[in-house]
């Protein structure tokens, strides 16, 4: 039967508050070329998606042509927008500090994100958190992203290093979005959403869910998912 050994988390809207600063980064990248992006529209459908299928899905949805040399302008336009900004605020959400550090004496802890490697690097040393990580799968390290469950494998095949004959079935994934909580159910894992960046009804489908990670308890949550005593 199986238990808790690894935890892996998503990680903007759900270590950092940083999807804001991607829809500001995407909106005027999008604005350059014509496209309006609106605020509620990025939420509703782009949400838990990686630079690369925003640009993609937003270029579709407009009926423009989509090709791989405007797409990497474009990521690379806004990942540019988008790293200034992170420079200027503070973005790590309340009790994740606490709660990180305390599954990392407990658990090897992984990322897998559609993140750039940099980005979550930068913000991570920032908060002095990147130690309490194993391992980080980010948007270089996939060629499918969430909702697929490649993102996830690769997370748990880093984290096979630390922990030899992890399976999917003795991770916690802890996901923000539906894309995120499709793709960790997908690779066999169990999953925690954190209703950052939507409502509680819209997560639905996760194992459990919780309005913050502050408010976790990481030893109930095992109990209640792995049904131990």
């Amino acid at each position: 039967m199986s238990t808790l050994r690894a935890l892996i988390f998503d990680f903007d809207g759900v270590i950092a508050n940083t999807e804001p600063l991607h829809f500001a980064g995407l909106h005027q990248t999008l604005k350059e070329i014509g496209i309006d992006l609106t605020e509620a529209d990025y939420y509703a459908n782009y949400l838990g998606y990686d630079d690369h299928g925003c640009f993609v899905a937003a270029l579709t949805a407009h009926h423009r042509l989509v090709d791989s040399g405007t797409i990497a302008q474009l990521m690379k336009r806004k990942a540019s927008a988008y790293l200034e900004s992170v420079k200027r605020h503070q973005v790590i959400f309340a009790g994740v500090p606490v709660f990180i550090r305390e599954a990392a004496r407990l658990y090897p802890l992984a990322i897998a994100s559609g993140a750039l490697r940099h980005e979550i690097e930068y913000i991570l040393e920032a908060a002095g958190l990147r130690k309490e990580f194993f391992h980080i799968t980010s948007a270089e390290d996939v060629l499918r992203g969430k909702p697929d469950p490649q993102p996830f494998m690769l997370a748990m095949k880093g984290l096979q290093q630390r922990e030899p004959g992890l399976t999917p079935g003795s991770c916690l994934v802890i996901e923000d979005s539906l894309p995120g909580v499709r793709g960790a159910k997908a690779a066999g894992m169990k999953v925690l959403a954190v209703a950052n960046t939507h409502t509680v009804q819209d997560l639905h489908e996760a194992d459990a869910i919780t309005p913050s990670l502050q408010e976790t308890n990481l030893t109930d949550l095992r109990r209640h998912l792995w049904q131990e005593p």
